[in-house]
């Protein structure tokens, strides 16, 4: 029987109704679909699909185990290397990692793997069969993990199996960091999040939450409470700007603001949830990466007439994930290429009400790859709107390495660590994720919070 060369659907809810609700849009494989898309896979001896994932699962081994219906075996599978495998297979950017180097994908469509990563996940918890990871009662040391991300809680994970007393300090009230308060609900259920966390608790990890650390406790303090290792998973999280005329107009938030009071703080459920947002009726998004696009989904759930995503390069130099792009699409976001805000104008009550946009060329390639973006001069678009989200990128959360000057930084002001073992310049004190790389991908900052573990499990014990 010849191999299918597409992927097997994958059930979405209908642009017209979802984008009047916050409910997930891929609605996931049920036990057939899963079965058949797991039949495509040509379980290649090479696996080049397992040296394309930053975390090295074991691919072809967890597809054969659906394969043979041994689902909760193939979760397990998954588990060996992946720590928050449900979370993974709704966001991670597969198509440029394992799915890009999966054999399928040179005579058809490459195997939808996480797809099934997320049908394995949630084939587990929907039999409450997730608590994997036995509490070990006999502790060695304790390690402290600043921030609750993907970056804290892979390492997290490793260092609570090997058997280490692990305690979690969160900013916030709610664990998670930007899958919390980043991800839309739409995207990625904060239901998932919880589970994953709930899993972590049961192997034995604590977490505190409201834990500014460098303000509410410092990191000398944890070692003199008996810390013996320190990790750093803060994120990169401050919000850059474009500098332009009209920023600080009303109505105009950076996109870490507008996600963090939807997503975090349910403001679409206002009055129910006391955070409010601003009405917003004809918005624009500056960016084209996923963040924007979460942006611009947001916005059309909160009874948006238009939005307008503005990006100054083209689509294909978009770094956004081709699904995302072909989602908000479908949802009615508006796109709006080589054009560049230059300035906001604002009303008597300061509140935006209009966006000039400088026309634009893509001239030479610049350090990314991609070409260059050169203003045309003279040549201007211009869009009436109510609401401005800045989506263009974050820099280096400042707030706990301004509190410890031995903590060495580069010239932009993220943490410099040894490659190999993510160590910092201070001793027992390791660092890893967007704090470390700049903004990347959950499953990479994931990888760094793993790697982080086993350098700290090699010195501890």
């Amino acid at each position: 029987m010849p191999v299918k060369k597409e992927k097997t659907k994958m059930l979405k809810q209908n642009p017209v109704e979802r984008i009047k609700n916050f409910n997930e849009v891929a609605l996931g494989y049920d036990k057939k679909s899963a079965i058949a898309e797991a039949q495509r896979c040509l379980f290649c001896k090479n696996k080049p699909c397992v040296a394309g994932c930053p975390v090295n699962i074991d691919i072809p081994a967890f597809i054969k185990l659906i394969k043979e219906e041994k689902f909760l075996d193939a979760w397990k599978k998954i588990k060996e290397e992946n720590y928050l495998p449900a979370i993974c297979g709704r966001v991670c950017p597969q198509e440029d990692q394992c799915e890009a180097a999966c054999t399928m994908g040179k005579i058809g469509e490459p195997v939808g793997i996480g797809r099934l990563e997320r049908f394995a996940a949630d084939f587990a918890y929907s039999k409450e069969s997730a608590k994997e990871i036995s509490a070990n009662t006999k502790k060695r040391k304790k390690v402290a993990i600043v921030g609750s991300g993907p970056a804290g809680l892979s390492a997290a994970g490793a260092l609570a199996e090997a058997g280490f007393g692990v305690t979690v300090f969160e900013a916030l009230h709610l664990p998670g960091g930007v899958l919390a308060y980043g991800i839309p609900e739409f995207r990625l259920p904060k239901s998932i999040v919880a589970k994953e966390v709930e899993n972590l608790s049961a192997a034995g990890v604590e977490f505190r939450y409201g834990y500014v650390i460098g303000k509410t406790k410092k990191i000398s303090q944890l070692f003199e409470e008996g810390f013996s290792a320190v990790f750093i998973g803060i994120g990169a999280g401050l919000p850059r700007f474009m500098g332009i005329p009209g920023e600080n107009l009303n109505g105009v938030y950076s996109a870490n603001e507008f996600l963090t009071r939807v997503n975090l703080m349910k403001a679409y459920k206002f009055p129910e949830f006391v955070t409010p947002v601003k009405e917003v009726k004809h918005v624009a998004v500056v960016g084209g990466g996923n963040v924007a696009m979460d942006a611009a989904r947001c916005a059309l759930r909160l009874g948006a007439n238009n939005v307008y995503n503005i990006y100054r390069r083209t689509r294909k130099e978009m770094p956004a994930r081709e699904e995302e792009i072909e989602n908000a699409k479908e949802e009615g976001v508006k796109f709006n290429f080589l054009v560049n805000p230059v300035e906001l104008k604002g009303d008597k009550e300061w509140n935006v009400v209009k966006m000039k946009c400088a026309k634009m060329r893509l001239g030479e390639p610049d350090d990314s790859g991609r070409r260059r973006p050169v203003e045309i001069p003279g040549e201007f678009e211009y869009y009436d709107v109510d609401t401005v989200i800045i989506a263009i990128g974050t820099s280096a959360n400042p707030l706990l390495p301004s509190t410890i000057p031995e903590l060495k930084l580069n010239k932009r002001g993220y943490v410099e660590v040894n490659p190999e073992t993510l160590e910092t310049s201070m001793e027992n004190v390791y660092a890893g994720g967007d704090i470390v790389t700049g903004t990347a991908t959950v499953i990479s900052a994931m990888n760094a919070g793993k790697t982080a573990a086993k350098s700290i499990i090699k010195k501890l014990k």
